[in-house]
């Protein structure tokens, strides 16, 4: 049916006549290419969906002949909502799309050409696999290449380069030739040539230090660039693609099938780009394409290079640029600077900021301007300035907001008409709760990962054991200690901590257990007497699930035991019982139907392969996503400045614009360094203008009332800056700054809210029947000080409930490495001409043990350590075999020394004598680098010093105090034996002074002293402390005690 002219051009007539004259000579121009920069609130959608009115008025174009490509779906959607305004259900039938969505049509409409109707789109969890391949197939000298620490720390790199290489059109050999001429012309470069004498340069040589940095990370980027086919290749054995693909292999088609290009040539009449500042080059080679036949094509583009915050670095403004220069012989340009969102002083101060950007059109292009005007009749009358408030603390600054929101509501403010906008999701999690204390309405969209979600954390937990306990049983018991506390067992902490315990006295002699088996054996033990209760039922019904299911791992699919675990364990009734039911229930069905797509994927996988993969996943930050919603879309609204694009409000908080959330250094190595011959026009200052722009868009969804807040102090008392940016506005616009301080009552008020200040679990007390043996014959060890002082439930667990400590990778590795040195020394005593064994001895001892331990290693990281060891440990030997103090002790353990009424114990790797005088030497395996804060004494980062500062010491007490022999430790040395990132071994020598003495023997009495008082039931409080995390998650905290913030003056 066609368009009803009549009634459109009624609608038309109507929304023309709003148009201001700018806007309608973008919408009158129906032929040639147009460009429109459309600044914040100046009415790019309108004109769209104007323009697309007026083409279906005055051509005889069809609906069907209309394409507007867009970036979002969120686009699309707005775009058809504004066009059912002019010609109501014919709107449907204009082509909107996003560039995916388009392509994914092409293909499907074509699918004999494009030959991939058995391709599936690659997941997450697919996409991970596939890296790790790649990883591990890495030959030996691979610049890539890690044996140790995070070794596929590659995978998000390379996730990220990859994506940029295919949505950009790079090919490795462009990259390698564009690396080529970045590398020739650093020697002409301006930075690269000496300022002044240093080092060995005298001013004006060419700094070739700085130019071998840079060649040395282009060497890195043409190692990740030339795995790109490789990784292509893989993607095509296994039948997959991701989006990125589908763009490229309709351009592919494109060019290589004219007549497929011209049947959608012809189709597509009129062709419309939203958003075109954020198409990638791949997306505008696209639009190219489609616009090739024409020499003046009609193609509308609409865009603002100031509000560009999803380009990677250095690709800004080229797209538009590119697009300028290419139909610059028929180009009209129209700039919108009629603003009809915000206020006059709003547009001031925003102009302020961005105006100091270098990256923008404005600069590139001769005449344009983009000052934009208050036009918005019913606005003209308002001059109030934004008003820019300092607050003492972060706290004060929530409590503030949440007290003016509340005072808006209470005046009749719609709800749905304030924003407040920060730069992350966690101060809009904080912010939530103090509008909950005071019962505001908040509404909130926030991405979450269900893997950091405690409920999907749990179930993978468990199903990780049963893996474990089913490829090797009864070596999981630290799994099973924390699976035993989890909420819907019920199961009395207490009751566990007695099982731990009975199994770590039996660990010695025939009786040794584990967990798992004391629980079976004491199931299936009849009653000692009519009295007498048994195993408590619900540790009973625990493990009789546990058996269950690990006799289900071999017999039903991943589906089926999921829905056995969460039926069996009690998890539905648990969350149907929880207050937060529904939220439990979204993550549970979404974490169910991951595990269900993934077997459909692959029918054969099984747990192994998923608890593999999940790992993986945890290790690279690689999400499950969900969207939590939180509360009713007519709440106040909490989003980050990159979710506010697009939005408006009457009041807009923008909170939290201090420097240390803005300005922050992203970490280095995040990513590869790409050449800046790779654009156009390089970037100058990409991050800094990259997040002015973000900025910049946050202030502009202001319409009336602006408030930008910042806080003076953090919650400890330190100084912190307000962001550059509000700095660069007041330079511009002298707005004054209001200095806020919250009345004391107020602070009061909100006084049931710690979340910012840590909370120590305390858990109940084990009953004193079993706490006096363990105490009577406890003895002090280095391992136990370091425990409690790190927390004291950590020493709790470890040391007196003594849950078993797992055998993983790294340790087992060690592990290896301490017997290859404990025998090199030993053969070398046992032989008594001081020679130590040849090399290839020394290797194959390290070689033996992992074998003889191979089941704590996966086939992957077993062939990685196996390669990694021999090579560490063969360099070793060739950088000391001759420099090796030959008079030693080796493994030698030392008991019954008493320091200050303290019984001390410990085992030493080595100890070297110049006569009665030892060095004492502990062998370390794992980064060098990583352990220089270890090697401390107190400070201020640390008053207590670190853990192998006071190793040191406790040596030194412990040799020192050792009776039956007159030995006085010189220094406590941490022989590390594998290399910094330089490839240099390294010995850390730890000279001790008496003050390092009294220090640490202070520790340990005092430690000593809390100890036997039965001070380790509270835990130290910090959020990233497992034990405390532990006891908080799963609801075992009697109490919780607020730390108190230690006093700091401030000047």
């Amino acid at each position: 049916m066609s368009i009803n002219h009549e009634k459109l051009e009624v609608r038309f007539l109507e929304e023309y006549e709003r148009l201001n004259e700018m806007q309608r000579k973008a919408v009158d121009q129906l032929e040639g290419p147009v460009m429109v920069i459309a600044g914040p609130g100046t009415g790019k959608t309108q004109i769209l969906a104007s323009r697309i009115g007026k083409i279906l008025l005055d051509t005889d174009a069809l609906p069907e002949n209309i394409l507007c490509l867009t970036y979002t779906d969120a686009g699309v959607v707005a775009m058809r909502k504004r066009l059912l305004q002019f010609i109501g259900p014919d709107a449907y039938k204009v082509n909107i799309y996003t560039f995916h969505a388009f392509c994914n049509d092409v293909i499907q409409e074509n699918l004999s050409l494009f030959e991939k109707t058995s391709m599936d789109p690659i997941s997450d969890l697919e996409k991970i696999q596939l890296f790790k391949d790649l990883i591990d197939a890495f030959p030996k000298n691979h610049p890539l290449k890690r044996y140790r620490g995070d070794v596929y720390y590659e995978i998000n790199n390379l996730t990220q380069l990859f994506s940029t290489m295919k949505r950009e059109g790079w090919t490795p050999a462009f990259i390698h030739s564009r690396i080529d001429a970045y590398l020739a012309d650093l020697p002409n470069r301006d930075g690269f040539i000496a300022k002044r004498a240093v080092k060995e340069f005298k001013k004006g040589d060419v700094r070739t230090d700085k130019i071998a940095e840079e060649k040395e990370k282009m060497d890195k980027l043409r190692a990740a660039v030339d795995e790109f086919d490789r990784y292509q290749a893989l993607m095509r054995q296994r039948n997959r693609y991701d989006f990125d693909d589908m763009i490229n292999w309709v351009i592919r088609a494109f060019e290589e099938n004219k007549s497929l290009l011209a049947n959608y040539q012809e189709r597509y009449q009129y062709i419309l780009v939203d958003e075109y500042q954020d198409t990638s080059g791949t997306q505008n080679r696209l639009v190219e394409l489609l616009i090739s036949y024409w020499d003046q094509p009609n193609v509308f583009v609409v865009g603002d290079d100031d509000q560009s915050i999803y380009r990677f670095q250095g690709a800004n403004v080229e797209n538009m640029l590119q697009f300028a220069d290419t139909y610059r012989a028929h180009l009209m340009t129209v700039v919108l600077t009629q603003n009809y969102r915000s206020t006059q002083p709003i547009l001031n101060i925003s102009k302020s900021l961005i105006d100091r950007n270098e990256e923008r059109l404005v600069k590139q292009i001769d005449g344009l301007s983009k000052d934009l005007k208050a036009s918005n009749t019913k606005l003209l009358h308002l001059q109030h300035g934004p008003l820019i408030r300092e607050y003492e603390t972060q706290r004060q600054e929530m409590i503030g907001i949440t007290r003016e929101v509340q005072e808006l509501l209470s005046g009749g403010v719609a709800a749905g008409r304030i924003g407040i906008i920060y730069k992350e999701n966690r101060y809009g999690e904080e912010l939530a709760q103090y509008f909950k204390l005071l019962n505001l309405p908040v509404y909130s969209k926030r991405n979450q990962n269900i893997l950091d979600l405690p409920l999907a954390q749990k179930l993978l937990q468990l199903l990780r054991y049963l893996e474990q306990e089913h490829d090797q049983p009864n070596g999981g018991d630290e799994l099973l200690f924390e699976i035993l506390h989890y909420d819907w067992f019920a199961i009395p902490p207490v009751e566990i901590a007695r099982l731990s315990m009975e199994v770590a006295d039996r660990q010695f002699g025939d009786r040794r257990t584990s967990i798992r088996q004391l629980l079976i054996e004491k199931a299936n033990a009849p009653a000692r007497d009519l009295f007498s209760s048994g195993l408590h039922p619900q540790l009973r019904r625990a493990s009789d699930f546990i058996e269950k299911m690990i006799g289900e791992v071999p017999n039903v699919t991943l589906q089926q035991l999921f829905e056995a675990v969460v039926r069996e364990a009690g998890v539905l009734s648990y969350i149907m019982k929880s207050p937060e039911k529904h939220w439990l229930l979204q993550v549970l069905t979404a974490l169910f139907d991951f595990i269900k797509e993934e077997n459909r994927r692959d029918p054969r996988l099984r747990l192994a392969g998923l608890i593999r993969l999940i790992d993986l996943m945890e290790r690279e930050e690689i999400a499950i996503p969900l969207v939590q919603v939180s509360g009713s879309d007519k709440g106040v609204n909490l989003l980050t400045a990159h979710g506010s694009k697009g939005l408006e409000f009457e009041h807009v908080f923008f909170a939290g614009c201090n420097a240390s959330s803005w300005e922050k250094k992203r970490k280095p190595g995040a990513g590869y360094t790409l050449p800046d011959t790779l654009f156009n026009s390089p970037a100058s200052h990409k991050d800094e203008e990259e997040l002015r722009r973000l900025f910049y868009v946050a202030l502009t969804r202001a319409e009336q009332h602006l408030h930008i807040s910042y806080c003076r102090f953090k919650q400890d008392g330190k100084e912190l800056e307000p962001s550059m940016f509000i700095a660069e506005i007041l330079e511009q616009q002298p707005l004054p700054v209001e200095k806020v301080v919250i009345d004391s009552d107020i602070l009061a008020q909100f006084s049931s809210l710690h979340f910012e200040e840590a909370q120590a679990p305390e858990i109940e007390a084990l009953e004193e029947a079993y706490i006096q043996p363990l105490l009577d014959k406890f003895v002090m060890n280095v391992t136990a000080l370091n425990n409690y002082l790190k927390c004291p439930l950590e020493f709790y667990f470890r040391n007196l409930v003594r849950i078993p400590s797992p055998k993983n990778e790294a340790t087992e590795f060690g592990s290896s490495v301490h017997y290859a040195l404990e025998q090199l020394f030993r053969k070398m005593q046992d032989r008594g001409k001081e020679e130590f064994p040849p090399k290839e001895e020394f290797v194959s001892d390290f070689i033996w043990y992992m074998h003889r331990h191979r089941e704590s290693f996966t086939q992957e990281q077993f062939d990685r350590r196996l390669e990694y060891g021999q090579e560490v440990l063969a360099n070793y030997y060739d950088n000391y075999i001759h420099t090796f103090n030959r008079i030693v002790a080796i493994e030698r353990n030392i008991r019954n020394v008493v320091v200050d009424g303290v019984p001390l114990k410990g085992k030493l790797d080595k100890l070297e004598f110049d006569g009665k005088t030892v060095n004492v030497v502990d062998y370390k395996t794992g980064d060098p680098d990583k352990a220089i804060a270890k090697l401390k004494g107190p400070g201020d980062k640390d008053p207590l010093g670190g853990d192998y500062w006071r190793q040191a010491v406790f040596y030194k007490l412990l040799v020192d105090h050792y009776e039956s022999r007159d030995w006085k430790v010189a220094s406590t040395e941490f022989d590390f034996i594998e290399p910094d990132k330089k490839k240099n071994y390294r010995r850390q020598k730890v000279t001790i002074s008496p003050d390092d003495t009294t220090i640490v023997t202070g520790q340990i009495r005092e430690t000593w002293q809390k100890i036997q008082a039965r001070d380790f039931y509270t835990g130290c409080g910090k959020p990233d402390c497992h034990w405390c995390e532990f006891v908080k998650t799963n609801n075992l905290a009697v109490r919780l005690h607020t730390l108190e913030e230690p006093d700091e003056e401030q000047d």
